[in-house]
C-alpha cells in the first residue's frame, strides 16, 4: 500500500474520527492535514469545546503524517497546550509534517489552527514499528 493512502484505509477504520466528522484535507508521504467542525454536541459545561476536541484532531493528524512512511506507528507521549477558546462553529485545522524518519522515535509538533488563529499546540513522540502497511 503506497504511504498517501495509508491515512485514508486508516480513517476508514476510526469510527471516533468519523463521529468527529474530521476529513482529510492534504496526505502525502510525511504530511497529513485535517479538519473538522465544531458542532453543539463538542461543547462542554462552558459553552466551550471540550478540550478533547482539539486534542483528537492534532492526534489523528499526527498518527496519519507517522504511518505514511508505510510502518505501524503509535503514540507513546503526547500533550497539548489549549491556547484560544472553541466554539460550535469553528473550523479546525491540523496539519502535521514529519519529514525525516531516521530511527524507530518521532518527535513533533502540530499547530491547530482557526483561519489564521494559532488555537493549540500539540506535541506528540511516536514510536516507529517494523511492521509494514499492506
Amino acid at each position: 500500500m503506497k504511504g498517501e493512502q495509508i491515512p485514508h484505509k486508516m480513517l476508514s477504520q476510526d469510527a471516533f474520527s468519523q463521529w468527529l466528522g474530521i476529513e482529510i484535507l492534504v496526505c502525502e508521504i510525511g504530511r497529513c492535514k485535517l479538519g473538522m467542525t465544531i458542532r453543539k454536541d463538542m461543547i462542554n459545561s462552558m459553552n466551550k469545546a471540550h478540550g478533547g476536541v482539539s486534542y483528537t484532531l492534532a492526534d489523528t493528524a499526527f498518527g496519519f503524517a507517522a504511518n505514511t512512511h508505510g510502518k505501524y506507528a503509535v503514540s507513546i507521549e503526547t500533550s497539548i497546550n489549549h491556547i484560544e477558546a472553541l466554539v460550535e462553529g469553528d473550523y479546525l485545522v491540523a496539519e502535521s509534517v514529519i519529514e525525516k524518519v531516521k530511527n524507530k522515535l518521532g518527535f513533533n509538533i502540530i499547530e491547530v489552527k482557526r483561519g489564521d488563529e494559532l488555537v493549540a499546540l500539540f506535541k506528540g513522540v511516536v514510536y516507529r514499528t517494523q511492521k509494514d502497511w499492506g
